[in-house]
């Protein structure tokens, strides 16, 4: 695949959820001390938005990884409140995608701002995974 707007429309829309609440709180993330909603959390459930809005268009075989990420978080979620994530596709750009995602709570808008994806062949992207697994400890701290 060269191209994903072959197989991705823009306007897919995405979401994922999940409770404020044990390992995503701040104190357990290790991203603050506070008991409440964590920043990469929210970051990671809008990924997931992302992820699924377009993994069942892809070819077989394909997925996407995360490139960027450029969100505000806006406001605090206690324990106990669900969090709901949304992406939407805004652009397709080769391989590359960018989407707009938003976080919310019972309460509204806590989180906004932009994501990029990028297609890849997973097995390929895993094998090149692995070879750098496979390389001797030094060659790692080298950069090799």
């Amino acid at each position: 695949m060269e191209d994903a707007s072959t197989y991705l429309e823009v306007g897919a829309a995405g979401m994922a959820e999940e409770r404020a609440g044990g390992e995503n709180l701040a104190s357990r993330y290790g991203s603050g001390a506070l008991e409440v909603y964590a920043t990469p959390a929210m970051v990671a459930l809008m990924e997931g938005a992302a992820v699924d809005a377009v993994q069942g268009a892809l070819p077989a075989g394909w997925t996407t990884v995360g490139i960027s990420v450029d969100v505000r978080h806006l406001d605090v979620t206690p324990p106990g409140l669900v969090v709901r994530a949304e992406a939407t596709l805004k652009a397709v750009k080769g391989l590359r995608l960018v989407f707009d995602v938003r976080a919310e709570d019972a309460s509204g808008l806590i989180g906004e701002g932009v994501h990029q994806r990028y297609c890849v062949e997973a097995e390929s992207f895993l094998a090149r995974a692995r070879q750098k697994d496979d390389s001797p400890e030094e060659d790692r701290r080298d950069g090799q």
